[in-house]
């Protein structure tokens, strides 16, 4: 993947998870707690601009300013070169068969799998070709997608 490319993702990725919003929000009686109940038919999944294969839906939180939960569905055979994302993040396989590679050691996940990065822990992400790889991620921070070939930001 070129830089130009990978820049443009890091982008594309960001402004497509935001755009998605939580529904299902459910009142408990006025007891002071809630609960967000969405039947998997009723998530609104976001394509990402430029990259075919790649949606999001957000569930809760906004993804361009900080914490949130969203879920992401990459098309059986995606690949992503070795990258990490500035949050720290946790998630679940929810189906499909995901692949890390972490420190040169490939790690295959079916559904049902979790796996988390802490302190930009450098990644390459692959989806099995045969089936979706749809993943449930709780994120820290601000989400993004940085290259492992970018440069650091000029400070000021």
């Amino acid at each position: 993947m070129s830089k130009r490319y990978a820049t443009a993702f890091a982008a594309t990725l960001a402004l497509a998870l935001t755009m998605a919003a939580p529904h299902g929000t459910a009142k408990d009686g006025g007891k002071g707690g809630h609960a967000v109940l969405l039947p998997a038919a009723e998530i609104k999944w976001a394509d990402v601009p430029g990259f075919p294969g790649v949606q999001m839906a957000v569930l809760g939180g906004n993804p361009g300013k900080g914490p949130h939960h969203s879920m992401l569905k990459f098309v059986g055979g995606f690949s992503a070169p070795l990258h990490h994302h500035s949050a720290d993040h946790y998630g679940t396989v929810v189906s499909g068969n995901l692949v890390l590679v972490v420190d040169g050691k490939e790690h295959k996940l079916p559904a049902g799998s979790y796996f988390a990065f802490t302190g930009k822990g450098k990644h390459e992400t692959r989806c099995e070709a045969g089936a979706d790889c749809v993943l449930a991620i709780d994120a820290r921070g601000k989400w993004d997608v940085v290259p492992a070939d970018a440069k650091p930001a000029a400070r000021k």
